[in-house]
């Protein structure tokens, strides 16, 4: 009995050893073939949406215009260095370069994502892309995102670099919200920041601005915004106001344009009314044409 357990064990162990004896093999035979083998292309993978990189700026990237990969040996190639190469783009959020068996050498890259144009106070110009960084303008290429300016101390020093101001990361906070939402994201079409450091929202329909304030409770003081779309300004028209204040989480204040403000002075001389508070699930929407 124990004789069959000895031979057992032997005989595993050799299994063992003729195992690694043929992965050593196979390994030496691979690096041998792979010594042999020349590059015979270079493919480039660019997904996504935008268009700051294409084949052109790649292949201008890894200088292939004037040192040609094709026809070289695999093994001369330094497949991490065309990666380091890509990655230091400030376009390219990330770089992957491997070659295949055939030769040929695979590029995928993934390009930034901007969500967000800042134009700050000292006439700097800049995209935020979606995870917070700051990015410079391409000339290849415009993106379609909201805009901010107005008096906007963040700096730009003209490579990638994260937000550092406050107010900037409520700017970048703002804007992630109203990506988010269908409805904000069609109808918010600018964001401006006023001499306090407040923020103010241009939107597309309608000649009044949103004053935001910050951007602490956006849920909710988006929420009351559209209620006050949905009830206030139907009545009254979608000009009547030049200011709506939802800075407040608890409320929502119009502020009337001149004309407006005539108009309801001639109505009370003749007959006056009492100033109409509509109240919506304890948030209160005033119309008033006081100052702030």
């Amino acid at each position: 009995m124990w004789r069959n357990i000895a031979w057992k064990k032997i005989a595993i162990g050799f299994g063992w050893i003729t195992s690694l004896a043929s992965l050593v093999v196979l390994m030496s035979f691979i690096e041998v073939k792979k010594a042999e083998v020349v590059c015979t292309g270079v493919k480039v993978y660019i997904p996504g949406n935008e268009y700051f990189i294409d084949r052109k700026e790649v292949d201008r990237i890894l200088q292939l215009s004037s040192y040609s990969l094709v026809g070289r040996k695999m093994e001369g190639i330094n497949i991490h260095n065309l990666e380091k190469k890509l990655q230091a783009n400030p376009y390219i959020a990330s770089a992957k370069v491997y070659a295949d068996m055939d030769g040929l050498i695979r590029v995928e890259i993934t390009q930034r994502h901007p969500i967000l144009r800042v134009m700050n106070r000292f006439d700097q110009d800049f995209y935020v892309d979606e995870h917070g960084f700051k990015i410079p303008l391409s000339q290849n290429f415009t993106a379609p995102v909201l805009a901010a300016n107005g008096y906007i101390d963040e700096l730009f020093a003209n490579r990638i670099d994260t937000l550092h101001t406050g107010l900037a990361k409520e700017i970048f906070k703002t804007v992630q919200f109203i990506k988010k939402d269908t409805l904000w994201n069609a109808q918010i079409g600018q964001i401006y920041v006023n001499e306090a450091h407040e923020i103010e929202l241009v939107p597309r329909v309608g000649n009044h601005k949103i004053l935001l304030g910050n951007a602490d409770s956006l849920s909710t003081k988006f929420h009351n915004l559209k209620i006050f779309y949905k009830q206030a300004l139907p009545q009254v028209g979608w000009d009547k106001y030049r200011i709506i204040n939802i800075k407040y989480a608890n409320q929502v204040v119009g502020i009337k344009t001149d004309s407006a403000m005539a108009d309801s002075a001639a109505k009370r001389r003749i007959a006056p009314v009492k100033k109409d508070t509509t109240t919506v699930k304890q948030n209160s929407i005033k119309d008033t044409t006081s100052q702030l």
